[in-house]
């Protein structure tokens, strides 16, 4: 496939191939872009950035709502690609795909409200009939730099949002998994996006990255991705708004009062779907003593039934990862916690991408598997003595993007919601629960600002005040 800048689908003679982490066939190649690239689209975005801010929010209204039944009308294309390009399990790269159609959709309704307010001057000392209110406008440009582990979905939130709200984009997808995002593009110029409006580059981070942040006409940048390349952005880009959704070891409380059958279903499905590849995966599994053993025994049973083998198979319940090194990396971490003491129950093996789900018990809360993000089919499960215990465990971390606790009393539910330093909370779900419309961020080094195509739509305007003198 072609990269789209400067109104044009665009080659180079460089290209980056496209890996099936499941078998390691080429199923494409992007070109890789270069600084000249970067300045070529940076030019087009400025010039298109006025295209769309001159569209009514009806007429943006109008262009999403068509990228968005497109993409529906073709799922099971973008269902497809996702799985060859990622390796997800195809039933949830149809799930991302619908969830993509929800976030477009959203962001299409957000066209039609943003709006200001009145502020009311009078409420000031020395007032002498000053009428005052706000209004919202685009940023201009922004960059849009996105994920692997979601390559439709998180390229809407950043996308959808800037579009509606009248800025143009310039979209850097992740190198492993460029190909959902092309398509994408395909359908919002489909659907009328203004031809500058839209640049999707390829390449890898470290060449075209940095000076894609640094320009000063960017003047927003939304990223997703690892902490270390979130503070590296921040101190590249300079002065201008940045959203930052980064990592996270995401913690979940089993208290002795919870249905344990409930608490392993939330489990399976926030551990290991993606192949753990998320950054809300329930890691850290805080179980209290009284059911800690119940717990392991029905989380055992349930775990040795997640098949891996070829994403594209609809009876297999985990894929790949997205690189075999990925893989290896997990493994390292479970055998170095495993020789600190800790035991494998399930899984433990990989070969090549696909890493077997794993449960890892009597976990020291200091072991690399659970105080930094494995981003990977592990889960790490520790004892707890009691909430205040837990909530203590939760909280030492660096992290602090989601957080579970299942449990039927009311008021260990809101101590943890108001002691637990998360930006997402869940009472009785894992941790991995997110609703596309919900304000979505986190708090420590998992980032800052909110996405949720409302909340992604302040953080991509600029609020003017404007006060009429009598």
């Amino acid at each position: 496939m072609h990269m789209y800048i400067g109104g044009e689908w665009t080659d180079r003679e460089d290209k980056i191939s496209v890996i099936n982490p499941f078998n390691n066939s080429i199923v494409d190649t992007v070109p890789s872009a270069t600084t000249d690239d970067v300045e070529l689209a940076i030019n087009s975005a400025v010039s298109g950035a006025k295209d769309i801010a001159a569209l009514s929010g009806y007429e943006r209204y109008q262009i999403l709502r068509k990228a968005a039944d497109l993409l529906e009308e073709r799922t099971e294309d973008f269902a497809r690609i996702i799985t060859l390009e990622e390796g997800k399990v195809i039933s949830e790269g149809r799930l991302e795909v619908s969830r993509a159609v929800q976030t477009m959709t959203l962001s299409a309704e957000e066209s039609k409200r943003i709006h200001g307010e009145m502020v009311p001057l009078d409420g000031a000392p020395g007032w002498s009939g000053q009428l005052g209110f706000t209004l919202r406008v685009p940023c201009g440009v922004v960059a849009a730099i996105s994920p692997f582990n979601f390559p439709l979905n998180l390229v809407c939130h950043k996308v959808g949002p800037a579009l509606a709200a009248g800025n143009s984009v310039i979209l850097k997808p992740a190198t492993d998994t460029p190909l959902s995002a092309l398509k994408l593009t395909e359908i919002l110029l489909e659907a009328g996006v203004p031809t500058g409006a839209i640049q999707c580059i390829t390449g890898s981070g470290s060449s075209i990255g940095d000076p894609l942040v640094a320009d000063s006409r960017v003047r927003k940048v939304t990223f997703t991705g690892s902490r270390d390349i979130g503070e590296r952005i921040c101190k590249t880009a300079g002065l201008k708004k940045v959203t930052m959704e980064l990592g996270s070891n995401a913690p979940l409380i089993v208290m002795p009062d919870a249905d344990i059958d409930k608490v392993v279903k939330a489990t399976v499905s926030s551990g290991f779907s993606n192949a753990g590849q998320v950054c809300i995966s329930a890691q850290r599994i805080i179980t209290h003593e009284k059911v800690y053993g119940d717990y392991l025994d029905a989380l055992s049973s349930e775990v040795e039934l997640i098949n891996t083998g070829d994403p594209l198979d609809e009876s297999v319940k985990m894929g790949p990862m997205v690189r075999s090194q990925d893989a290896e990396r997990v493994n390292g971490w479970i055998k170095e916690a495993v020789n600190a003491g800790a035991r494998t129950v399930v899984g433990g093996e990989y070969s090549g991408a696909v890493h077997q789900a794993t449960v890892v018990a009597d976990v020291n809360p200091d072991m690399r598997i659970s105080c930094e993000e494995l981003f990977g089919p592990a889960v790490a499960v520790t004892r707890s003595a009691g909430i205040d215990e837990a909530i203590k465990m939760a909280n030492d971390s660096n992290y602090g993007l989601s957080a579970g606790i299942f449990t039927q009393d009311i008021d260990w539910a809101m101590k943890f919601a108001r002691e637990v330093e998360s930006g997402n909370l869940m009472i009785n779900s894992g941790p991995q629960y997110r609703a596309d419309l919900m304000p979505y961020g986190g708090l420590k080094e998992s980032g800052m600002g909110k996405e949720g195509p409302r909340y992604a739509v302040e953080e991509m305007t600029e609020l003017k005040m404007v006060v009429y003198h009598p």
